[in-house]
């Protein structure tokens, strides 16, 4: 799938899918679940080894339904500074205050919180919509120097993150000599180097990244442009080089399918993604070969705004003068979502719901359930149908049980390129 002059960014936060969502006002619902979040990305940039001091870049979506407002701890041996905070939809600046712990543990939605750490209490500038979403972008600088320090000539930031996707950024003139977590390295535009890596566990990243001085900087540490060659590895054509030296980590591409019972060959499935590119009014999803789409749907995250979706063919496409930006058969199908015109220095955020059907994807085979298909974005899920148990994965994934006894298996994929997914299940003896 490929998208008309779109920077796509996929973000899950729910375990249901949503075909349309209510009107909504502010006395349509009130905040009634403690505080949860989901697409949390850091970045991390080391100031003057001196200094022991890092900038932070914290993305962060909340998505408790009727929230007014977001606490973002203040970890305990770090001094912060320079603290501004952004709504990513409108990027406008938000309102927010440094609180007690004592006093933001008041609050339902901190329930059962630290009440030892201050906290930074964001406003937003609309409450969440029912199944909506609140984006951030949180602004801050850290001293703290146990975590970054000197040691003779060599920096060290040692620090155990909890947040599934980083990335830290060495100073101008230090070239990278050690990152104990399996990690891309990069090269920023201004010649900096950087390590980013996706963390799946749910466990704290015990990270420690360390750097010594000669690294070029200036005008000769810029890198060259990456090209649109494919890999060079014949006879595979992989990826080209620009976007396998893309930072997979904030790469926002994610996407959940949820099983029908398998005599169907369906599976319901959404996902999401930002639109940031001023003019943009429309999302192009085109269906793969094999698949065929039906029921589809879409609103915007931030306003619960309900946006008009159909179907078209490759030749009704041409026929409108309407360009995907990618080669498309007439006989394809095409979900198309229109949206707002976005407005420079604003984006939109919508969710799209589709059923597909697909034979060769999904499947019997004699009693078991067969699901095999290419999953190309960073992070995967897909839930089995109710009443069913897994019994192989061909692709690694942590495996989880829902509330309602269905199981999920997410795939996260820091490669870029795709996986081919297995997957085998069996139902249960009632």
């Amino acid at each position: 799938m490929k998208v008309a002059g779109i920077t796509a960014a996929i973000v899950i936060s729910l375990v249901v899918i949503v075909t349309a969502s209510p009107a909504f006002t502010e006395d349509t619902v009130a905040a009634k679940t403690v505080q949860s979040e989901t697409d949390e990305y850091t970045r991390y940039e080391l100031l003057s080894p001196e200094s022991s001091s890092f900038a932070i870049r914290y993305e962060v979506t909340a998505t408790a339904p009727g929230a007014r407002y977001y606490f973002n701890p203040i970890r305990k041996g770090s001094v912060a500074s320079g603290e501004s905070v952004i709504d990513v939809m409108s990027g406008e600046a938000l309102r927010f205050e440094v609180v007690s712990g004592a006093e933001a543990v008041k609050d339902p939605l901190l329930k059962g919180e630290d009440a030892s750490v201050d906290y930074i209490k964001v406003y937003f500038a609309r409450p969440i919509a029912p199944d909506g979403q609140a984006r951030m972008l949180i602004l801050k600088t850290y001293k703290d120097p146990k975590s970054y320090f000197l040691d003779g000539d060599t920096i060290t930031f040692n620090r155990s993150l909890s947040i599934p996707r980083n990335s830290v950024v060495l100073p101008a003139g230090y070239e990278l000599t050690g990152c104990n977590v399996p990690s891309q390295v990069l090269t920023e535009p201004d010649g900096r180097t950087s390590v980013s890596f996706m963390n799946s566990s749910g466990a704290e990243a015990p990270l420690i990244v360390k750097g010594k001085p000669g690294a070029q900087t200036g005008v000769k540490a810029a890198p060259r442009k990456p090209g649109k060659a494919k890999s060079w590895e014949s006879p595979f054509e992989g990826e080209t080089e620009e976007d396998r030296l893309s930072e997979r980590a904030h790469e926002d591409r994610e996407i959940v399918y949820f099983l029908q019972q398998p005599e169907t060959n369906s599976f319901r499935l959404y996902h999401d993604y930002t639109e940031s590119h001023p003019g943009i009014d429309k999302y192009f999803n085109v269906v793969r070969a094999g698949s065929k789409v039906s029921e589809p749907s879409a609103y915007a995250l931030d306003t619960g705004e309900k946006l008009a979706t159909r179907v078209m063919s490759g030749g009704e496409l041409a026929s409108a003068q309407m360009d995907a930006e990618e080669k498309v058969a007439a006989d394809a199908q095409v979900v198309v979502v229109g949206f707002p015109s976005v407005k420079a220095g604003q984006n939109v955020r919508i969710r799209i719901s589709e059923t597909y059907s697909a034979s060769a994807s999904y499947h019997l085979d004699g009693d078991e359930l067969v699901f095999d298909r290419s999953l190309g974005r960073p992070r995967n899920a897909v839930v089995l149908p109710d009443g069913w148990y897994l019994t192989a994965s061909s692709i690694p994934a942590t495996v989880t049980q829902m509330n309602d006894g269905r199981i999920r298996l997410d795939f996260w994929n820091g490669r870029p390129d795709s996986v081919d997914v297995l997957i085998r299940a069996r139902r249960r003896v009632r």
